[in-house]
């Protein structure tokens, strides 16, 4: 008589986008799997609310490289357009700037070379050669540092090093962003185009290496996609797909601690209760995993060394008419960009001028508004929570950000604004457990920021991993669904039961 052999257990702490993939992708390799999240609902940063008539995406509003939903599909055996829907968009955004010169960013690059060329002056040539560039770094080195721990012998003994050695010029490494942009444009709206690049990790472009001009390849060379819905459309499939396969989930549910001895880890303590699990995986803040999950407050500190991410002051506001002149992605650009940088990675404030970015989704989705009016997710760069004082920041960034866009787009939305909420670093760490309201953990404004992010498992624990946007290999929707994937593939190496 044979014995039958126990279907082992995973519990994974947290159901932001990265929980989700990871918790599908551990019960296709076999595992019963329990999610347990604090909120009542999936998604984590990635939700959405509704006021007076208006749809509001309330966390990430750009989707880009939907290969990587499409993959987890394909892998759970699913057919992607069973839960999910979305198209390709011609424009990734529109560009203002305050001497009234307006850029159409087409993701057609040869429209996008035209009108750098016709606005800006720039020869099409180097625009051509840049995103070449940009699609080169990324596919030689970016693939290796997003689809591989960083911290496991095997991935540096591949001869695809090799090749990425090859491909890394000496100002990706020493250089700013700020400063290959500058060497490779001649217009200033143009570098200032292609420094914003910098803030998709919440990074400084007058410090982040210039390695970060592989980000540009993701918007226009790959394309910027929209989700037929709303970014929660996203949630709601990676939810769906998970359920389909077997997980289940505990909302409600605050892990206390993750328990383990002085080997490995035995389970997790969540209402009161030892719940047992062979393999843990924390999808929570690297840095609130360390000091409460973990009670080892000396790692969490260690995480400090590292420069914190920039975070976001968010206003939702209903706007009672239309603009034409906007698109479903746009950027009203500071009038002096490295300034506003100073005041939020060394002074710690907010921007007197400050950058502003306005997402529509009602531009697709009429259903997100009411007829002839507009959704407007408007967000301007922060820093993240010091402690400074939110309020006053608050009030005179609302200000400052209104007189912008009334300036640039030469209106007055004062008395348009028929429903209004707004979020600041003090509400996005309490919304979302992100540690000083950074909204992707560590910046990467050192050139040895990749290598000094958490690795995606334990090397003290056995069964205890790591994935989600304060780990490697970083923030954002496809950087989430990459750390999933990581995670899965080192456990099911270790465990091989796939």
């Amino acid at each position: 008589m044979s014995l039958t052999k126990k279907q082992p257990k995973a519990i994974v702490i947290g159901a932001g986008v990265a929980g989700l993939s990871v918790a599908t992708r551990l019960a296709v390799q076999g595992y019963l799997v329990e999610v347990h999240e604090a909120n009542d609902y999936p998604g984590g940063k990635l939700t959405k609310f509704e006021k007076n008539g208006y749809q509001f995406d309330a966390g990430p509003s750009l989707f880009t490289q939907p290969q990587n939903v499409e993959e987890l599909f394909l892998y759970a055996g699913e057919k992607t357009r069973d839960f999910f829907s979305y198209e390709k968009v011609p424009v990734a955004c529109n560009y203002f700037f305050e001497n009234k010169k307006n850029i159409t960013a087409y993701t057609d690059k040869d429209q996008f070379a035209d009108e750098l060329h016709e606005k800006l002056g720039e020869d099409k040539s180097t625009i051509h050669c840049y995103l070449s560039e940009s699609e080169k770094l990324y596919e030689d080195v970016g693939k290796i540092f997003l689809n591989h721990s960083l911290h496991k012998a095997g991935t540096w003994l591949h001869r695809r090093v090799l090749k990425a050695l090859k491909t890394v010029r000496w100002s990706y490494l020493n250089g700013t962003l700020h400063s290959h942009n500058k060497n490779s444009f001649t217009a200033p709206e143009t570098v200032q185009i292609f420094n914003r690049f910098a803030t998709y990790n919440g990074s400084n472009p007058y410090k982040a290496p210039g390695m970060l001009s592989l980000i540009p390849h993701l918007e226009q060379n790959e394309g910027t996609f929209y989700p037929h819905g709303g970014m929660i459309s996203i949630t709601n499939a990676l939810y769906n797909l998970a359920l389909k396969k077997g997980v289940v989930f505990h909302f409600g549910s605050k892990v206390e601690k993750i328990e383990y001895d002085s080997r490995e880890v035995k389970g997790i303590k969540a209402g009161g209760r030892f719940i047992e699990a062979e393999v843990v995986v924390s999808n929570a803040d690297i840095y609130f995993t360390y000091k409460n999950l973990l009670g080892q407050p000396q790692k969490a500190q260690k995480l400090l060394k590292q420069e914190r991410s920039s975070s976001a002051m968010i206003f939702y506001w209903g706007i009672g008419t239309s603009f034409k002149q906007l698109g479903l992605h746009n950027i009203l650009f500071s009038k002096n960009y490295q300034e506003e940088f100073e005041c939020l990675f060394n002074k710690k404030t907010m921007s007197s001028d400050p950058t502003v970015y306005i997402n529509i989704t009602g531009k697709i989705d009429k259903s997100h508004a009411p007829q002839e009016k507009e959704n407007w997710f408007v967000m301007v760069n922060a820093p993240a929570n010091y402690g400074q004082d939110w309020n006053s920041f608050v009030q005179a960034t609302r200000e400052a950000t209104i007189k912008k866009i009334n300036r640039i787009l030469d209106t007055d939305i004062t008395e348009l604004i028929e429903a209004e909420e707004i979020l600041d670093p003090v509400g996005i760490e309490n919304k979302t457990g992100s540690f000083m309201g950074s909204l992707y953990g560590t910046s990467s404004n050192s050139k040895l920021a990749a290598f000094l992010r958490q690795a995606n498992f334990s090397s003290s624990l056995k069964g205890l991993y790591f994935c989600g946007g304060t780990v490697h290999p970083g923030g954002g929707i496809p950087l989430c669904m990459k750390s999933a994937y990581i995670t899965a593939e080192l456990i099911k190496n270790d465990y091989n039961i796939d």
